[in-house]
């Protein structure tokens, strides 16, 4: 099995779909002789902010000398990226040799009348077999949908993490903040510390009742620990606070007030990775932070014109965008390429979004739940006069390109499969 033959298999079963639950992932795993009891983790569960706070903890340990793997999903433009280690994604042709490995264990699984495990499924054993494999000192490994019955909590982490809890995926999870905080407390493990973003009142009194029942110590993060000095689009400098301890201009190049918190919860992460006996030094600390990067989040491809990309796809995403261009770019004429799912908020992200544009541009991610670009166009017209549907993705941005007086900027937001898409396209004109 070559690279594009295994990726040809994981894309095939998707037509599984997504069946939340733990009997598959679990016998697959015992199949594989149980990898991810071979090394140490940390969970991290959470709406929005979960790959950033992945990134920052993973350059952290890897400042530290540690070689840390990090799982993450869905990816923007090269499927490895899910799978990484210590910033390294894993070799295409590990990943063929080891979908191989996991291909011939599910056709036992199928032959024995077993469900056919998920295309998540796979793919989370693939990158538990390669992080056993390599001898992983720890894995960041994020949540996939939920928490509870994702395929990843068959972890028992040495610490679990939860960012910002806020609504997506409903359907699945529940359509209140309570009931989908209790999905995401599904990480939180008997005895284990818990970090946790500062939530809403009502997601938090869950997170405190799971950890209070299941004995975990749990900290919250409050803003108070934070205190900016400088912010740039690029670069944001600020002091942050733990009990007694303090550093003081800490750079970080993730742009955006939202992620000074996502940056406190990766802080307080790494603090309480420390009193549970990893030794990490603040020189660790400092420079993890400002080499962290996490492609696709207000993100600039290029000046002249200004082209910047965001992966908002749910209503606190949106808003966390617009909220970053109002205080970057208050006086600029913004083109906004926007592309969205169906089975998205999607009223929400227009609300949010287009009344800053003077032109959208209504297009269609490259995805099968996407809504086809005149059908939001329609709607994008309740909130800016000046719409446009190009269904191409690349057309979308030439006009885009070509609408773009001197001093205007472009914004592509509302889906990361519309993204990461555009963030090829510029990439191969550069």
């Amino acid at each position: 099995m070559n690279y594009q033959q295994a990726l040809e298999y994981i894309h095939g079963t998707m037509r599984f779909g997504s069946q939340l639950g733990l009997d598959r992932i679990r016998d697959l795993l015992e199949r594989l002789g149980n990898p991810h009891h071979e090394f140490k983790s940390v969970h991290v569960a959470g709406t929005n902010g979960k790959g950033s706070v992945c990134s920052m903890i993973t350059s952290v340990l890897s400042e530290q000398g540690y070689k840390v793997g990090m799982f993450i999903s869905p990816y923007l433009e090269d499927f490895t990226e899910r799978i990484q280690i210590s910033g390294k994604q894993i070799p295409e042709e590990d990943l063929a040799r080891i979908t191989e490995l996991v291909k011939g264990k599910v056709d036992e699984m199928v032959k024995e009348g077993k469900g056919h495990p998920t295309e998540f499924e796979l793919i989370t054993a693939i990158g538990f077999v390669y992080f056993a494999e390599q001898k992983v000192d720890a894995a960041v490994v994020e949540v996939g949908l939920g928490g509870r019955f994702d395929a990843t909590n068959v972890v028992n982490p040495v610490l679990s993490v939860i960012t910002s809890i806020s609504f997506d995926h409903m359907d699945v999870l529940g359509d209140t903040l309570a009931k989908i905080a209790f999905e995401k407390a599904g990480i939180i493990k008997a005895g284990k510390p818990v970090v946790s973003y500062p939530q809403h009142p009502e997601a938090a009194r869950v997170l405190e009742e799971v950890a209070g029942k299941q004995e975990a110590p749990l900290t919250v993060v409050v803003p108070e620990q934070i205190e900016p000095v400088s912010s740039e689009f690029d670069r944001q400098v600020f002091n942050y606070s733990y009990g007694e301890e303090r550093l003081d201009g800490l750079t970080i190049h993730l742009s955006g007030k939202h992620q000074l918190l996502n940056a406190a919860t990766a802080l307080t992460s790494v603090m309480v990775l420390r009193e549970i006996g990893f030794p990490i030094s603040r020189d660790a600390i400092y420079r993890g932070m400002e080499k962290a990067r996490w492609p696709g989040r207000l993100e600039r491809l290029q000046k002249d014109p200004d082209i910047i990309i965001d992966g908002a796809h749910n209503e606190a995403g949106a808003q966390a965008l617009a909220a970053a261009m109002k205080e970057y770019f208050p006086d600029r004429r913004m083109i906004l390429v926007l592309g969205v799912l169906k089975d998205k908020e999607v009223e929400k992200i227009l609300k949010a979004l287009c009344s800053l544009a003077s032109k959208v541009i209504a297009t269609k991610p490259d995805n099968p739940r996407a809504l086809e670009a005149d059908q939001l166009a329609e709607k994008v017209k309740k909130y800016c006069r000046d719409v446009e549907p190009v269904p191409g993705i690349e057309d979308a941005v030439h006009l885009a390109v070509g609408s773009a007086g001197p001093g205007d900027l472009i914004l592509v937001s509302g889906s990361l499969y519309l993204i990461g898409k555009v963030r090829k396209i510029i990439k191969s004109h550069e």
